[in-house]
C-alpha cells in the first residue's frame, strides 16, 4: 500500500511548495512595491523646485515644480473619466515659460458640458508635478481633430500638435482664480498594486491542492483496506 502512495503524496507536496513558493514571491513582491510607491508619494509631496533644463522620464517623473509664465489659447480636450464624476475632459495647454521654452500643461478636468466653456489664458504661476503617463496602446482610438478631441495624453503627439517640448506639467495649484478647471493632481491611485490579493490566490491554492491531495490518499487508503 505504501508504494502506491508514494506518488500522490509526491505530487502532493510539490504541488503545494510550488504555490507556496509563488505566494511567498508575491508577499515579497508586495514589500517591493510597497518601496516604491512610498518613494513617488515622497517625490510626488516634495517642495517644488524649478524646472530642469533638460527634463527626461529616467531622472524627472513625478518631480514636484514651479513654472511661471503664459497659457496659450489653444487646447486639447482629453475625453477621460473618474469615479467620483464620470465623464470628463483633461484640458491640455501650451505654456510659454519666462525663460522662453514651451511645455505642456494639465491644466485640469471640466464637465462634458463644459468642454467648450472660455477659460483663463495668459499670464500665470503654476506648480505641480511632471509626468510621463503611458496611456497609449494599439486599441487607442486616433485623435478627432474635426472634433477636437482626443483619447490619451499622448506626450509626442500632443508636443507635436500645439508645438511645445515634450514635457508634461499636471498642475495642483495655480494662480488663476475663479478658473471652471478642476485640478487633477498626480498621486498613486492609478498604480497597480495586487500583489497581496495574488499572494491570498496562491495561498488559496495550495491550501485547496493539499486538501484534494488529502483526499487521494484517503480514498487510496479506504481502497486498500476495503
Amino acid at each position: 500500500m505504501l508504494r502506491r502512495l508514494i506518488f500522490p503524496l509526491l505530487i502532493g507536496l510539490l504541488g503545494a511548495a510550488v504555490l507556496l513558493w509563488l505566494g511567498t514571491w508575491q508577499v515579497q513582491r508586495m514589500g517591493w512595491k510597497q518601496g516604491i510607491l512610498a518613494e513617488i508619494e515622497t517625490r510626488i509631496a516634495a517642495p517644488p523646485v524649478a524646472l530642469p533644463q533638460d527634463p527626461n522620464i529616467a531622472d524627472h517623473q513625478f518631480m514636484a515644480v514651479t513654472v511661471s509664465g503664459d497659457i496659450g489659447t489653444r487646447e486639447i480636450p482629453i475625453l477621460a473619466s473618474t469615479k467620483q464624476v464620470g465623464a470628463i475632459f483633461r484640458i491640455i495647454s501650451p505654456f510659454r515659460m519666462n525663460d522662453g521654452r514651451i511645455i505642456l500643461v494639465d491644466r485640469g478636468y471640466v464637465l462634458n458640458e463644459l468642454k467648450d466653456t472660455p477659460r483663463p489664458i495668459g499670464a500665470a504661476t503654476l506648480t505641480g508635478n511632471l509626468l510621463w503617463p503611458d496611456e497609449v496602446d494599439s486599441y487607442t482610438p486616433e485623435p478627432d481633430l474635426n472634433a477636437n478631441i482626443w483619447f490619451a495624453r499622448d506626450i509626442n503627439a500632443m508636443a507635436e500638435y500645439l508645438k511645445t517640448d515634450p514635457v508634461l506639467l499636471v498642475v495642483r495649484e495655480t494662480s488663476h482664480t475663479g478658473s471652471p478647471l478642476t485640478p487633477l493632481p498626480v498621486d498613486i491611485s492609478g498604480i497597480p498594486n495586487d500583489h497581496f490579493e495574488y499572494a491570498v490566490t496562491w495561498y488559496g491554492l495550495c491550501i485547496v491542492w493539499l486538501m484534494m491531495s488529502g483526499l487521494m490518499v484517503w480514498r487510496l487508503t479506504r481502497k486498500d483496506e476495503s
